[in-house]
């Protein structure tokens, strides 16, 4: 008696067991779900001691976190209508009185930087006093604003366009929390709503951290529709090829019950859902529904060739079981390969994607026998499906074809290769933060409209280390940084920089009596009288603290990206580069680039890579199968062909029909990797049998 056989026995003799133990770790596991945490933050899929992470670590431990500031904005001429002003005004100051809220910057917030000549030194005095009360002093507010204010030119308003915005910059501490979703959700949302309801002004809403929150909600919402999109679907193609209501329901409980399981491991290793682990259930039923269809398959027709149902449950799991074990090894071998990356997102993934799928394998290896064990057997109409001529003639062509047309295979075959390795020339990487997220969404479309009107929503960040200390405030250091700020107000993907330069330029137009024209940096005569009034004022010293640390080494300079892809990406990181070696000597600054857009662009490319090193780790594995299976090296090599086809061929279909390369698409290989070993093993196993 051979190891299955016993195992087969084992089975149908402790069914009641067995299923009670199933029972009670499905309800541990299902106990678990409620532990699951949806990540709070962007995909981090480089290593921590990755150079580009220590860049961004550094950057937050001098200045905090980046990506705090969520933007509203009204483009309609009658927001200026007195009415609509003033609301506009109060909905902003009621957003700044909620405490996730660090602080707020609206037009009824501009302070006005003036030169106290006696005392030497600046103030600030309101943009306007009290609330206007006619039209016309509101279009007196909007002509000083946009002819006599450049500072807050693209931070508050586009001049061009008349779009006026409100920056609200939440408190650092809750920016990865829940908290950051339940203001937006609870308060941000209800309040955008209820002021457009009552001004009839549309409102448009973005910002990192709303966009974050926005997308991680439309993908919890998009777990359950894949998940009851997949059960249906495989269901109503398992119905039409069965035709029986009782092996879809025992397929459909299988599989759900491993999502179950799945879902409960994920809570109980305390792992976050992310985009990666958002695929993990409806691969559990795409793997488990064949395992579903190649059990019941045999043991129906096992009964139809002698009749006897324990015999036929008996070799359903001594026949079926070892090949379907093997099928479910190496699928689970090839996503085991990303736990040997040093990404935490894809080690996660690895972890999870490969104990679930050994799971689906027990529970369906358990589950189908036990349950037809207690059922009746099944009646000839139930054995129909294995009769039907359609499908018999569909595998009589196909044996047609291989036994006398194999020289038409061979030469198709070539030409399927050829022109998947043109497609394969033809697919890009992509690093965008925001290309999966569904385009028909709101926040998707505010996303595309403070890219037209601001320049870009992703955070962009330039960190300048002087080496030593009061540094920044240089005359010479600053002429260096506003050569650099020229060159990336040229670059039309980013937005207007902001940094200290903007403070500076703006303390000068106020020491000439607020004219626009003196908006720019002070001359070597003037700085010392300018730089002497900002050194006696609270008022811009409160300004600079956002973008110069306490000591006076570090500077940074805040620009936005518009979503572009990860080619021009690297050109603008080249050419910004090229203009910081030009204009800062590397033995006196040090200058780094960092920003979650740029951390997100090295994370792709990284990913990419390890998809090579993870897919080949999963052809030697499965290699080694083969050669235990076999024992030949031939069948090592006729089993790898056909499975790397498909690898080339889904790479070109992705070059052909424009599917870039990116966290969310780069696990189809690993899938179709495990789909077409399944099915090799499988042919090969009965190959072998027979």
């Amino acid at each position: 008696m051979n190891f299955w056989q016993v195992v087969s026995r084992f089975i149908l003799k402790q069914r009641i067991l067995i299923l009670l133990v199933l029972a009670a770790i499905t309800f541990f596991l299902g106990s678990k779900i409620q532990n699951i945490q949806f990540s709070h933050s962007e995909a981090n899929l480089l290593p921590r001691d990755h150079e580009e992470n220590i860049k961004y670590d550094n950057f937050l431990e001098i200045f905090g976190e980046e990506g705090n500031m969520i933007i509203i904005a009204v483009q309609d001429s009658s927001l200026f209508k007195v009415e609509n002003f003033n609301k506009w005004t109060a909905f902003s100051h009621r957003l700044d009185s909620f405490p996730e809220v660090d602080f707020s910057i609206s037009v009824g917030d501009i302070q006005k930087l003036k030169k106290d000549k006696k005392n030497q030194k600046f103030y600030v005095e309101p943009l306007y006093e009290g609330e206007p009360t006619s039209d016309e002093e509101v279009l007196d507010i909007r002509d000083e604003l946009f002819e006599n204010l450049p500072f807050f030119d693209n931070i508050l308003f586009n001049k061009e366009t008349g779009t006026v915005q409100t920056a609200i910059y939440l408190d650092k501490a809750i920016v990865n929390t829940k908290t950051r979703e339940r203001f937006v959700f609870d308060v941000l949302n209800p309040s955008v709503e209820a002021f457009e309801k009552e001004t009839g002004l549309d409102v448009r809403v973005s910002g990192m951290p709303f966009i974050r929150t926005m997308n991680a909600q439309n993908i919890i919402d998009e777990i359950g529709l894949f998940v009851g999109l997949a059960l249906f679907i495989t269901s109503l193609i398992f119905w039409l090829f069965f035709r029986s209501y009782r092996a879809t329901f025992i397929t459909m409980t299988v599989v759900s019950i491993g999502v179950v399981w799945a879902l409960g491991f994920i809570g109980w290793f305390e792992y976050e859902i992310s985009v990666l682990m958002a695929l993990i259930p409806p691969l559990i039923i795409v793997i488990g529904v064949p395992n579903a269809i190649f059990l019941i398959n045999k043991y129906q027709q096992e009964v139809k060739k002698h009749g006897n149902q324990a015999k036929s449950l008996q070799r359903v799991i001594s026949k079926i079981g070892n090949a379907t074990l093997m099928t479910n090894i190496t699928t689970a071998s090839g996503f085991a390969t990303f736990i040997f990356t040093n990404s935490q997102l894809l080690n996660e993934f690895g972890i999870i994607a490969s104990i679930n799928i050994l799971a689906i394998f027990i529970l369906s290896l358990l589950i189908i026998p036990i349950i037809y064990s207690f059922m009746h057997k099944p009646k000839d109409k139930h054995l129909e499906h294995l009769e039907r001529k359609w499908i018999d003639a569909i595998v009589n062509w196909m044996e047609n074809t291989v036994r006398h047309h194999r020289i038409g295979i061979y030469i198709s075959t070539v030409c399927i290769i050829v022109v998947s390795i043109i497609g394969v020339y033809m697919i890009r990487v992509s690093g965008s933060l925001i290309e999966d997220m569904p385009k028909g969404k709101q926040f998707y479309k505010d996303i595309v409209f403070f890219e037209q009107e601001f320049g870009g929503i992703m955070p962009l960040e330039i960190l300048i280390d002087t080496k030593k200390k009061k540094g920044v405030m240089n005359l010479a250091t600053m002429k260096r940084m506003n050569k650099l700020d020229e060159e990336i107000n040229e670059i039309p993907e980013l937005s207007k920089s902001i940094s200290v330069l903007n403070m500076v330029k703006y303390s000068k137009q106020a020491f000439y009596n607020g004219n626009p024209k003196y908006y720019q940096l002070p001359t070597e005569q003037e700085k010392n009288f300018i730089l002497a009034y900002t050194k006696n004022s609270d008022a811009t010293s409160d300004q600079l603290k956002n973008f110069v640390d306490s000591t006076g080494q570090y500077a940074r300079i805040t620009t936005f990206m518009k979503d572009i892809g990860t080619e021009k990406m690297e050109n603008i990181e080249q050419r910004i580069k090229d203009k910081i070696d030009q204009v800062f000597p590397s033995d006196r600054f040090e200058v780094s680039l960092t920003g979650k857009a740029l951390v997100f662009l090295k994370g792709t490319n990284y990913l990419v890579k390890n998809l090579v090193i993870s897919l080949s780790l999963a052809i030697c594995l499965i290699s080694l199968f083969m050669a235990w299976m076999f024992r030949s090296y031939k069948m090592i090599l006729i089993a790898l062909i056909p499975n790397i086809l498909p690898l080339l061929i889904t790479a070109g279909l992705m070059g052909y029909l424009g599917v870039p390369i990116k966290p969310s698409t780069v696990l189809v290989f690993s899938i179709a990797f495990g789909i077409s070993v399944d099915d090799t093993i499988h042919f090969l196993a009965k190959y072998r049998q027979e």
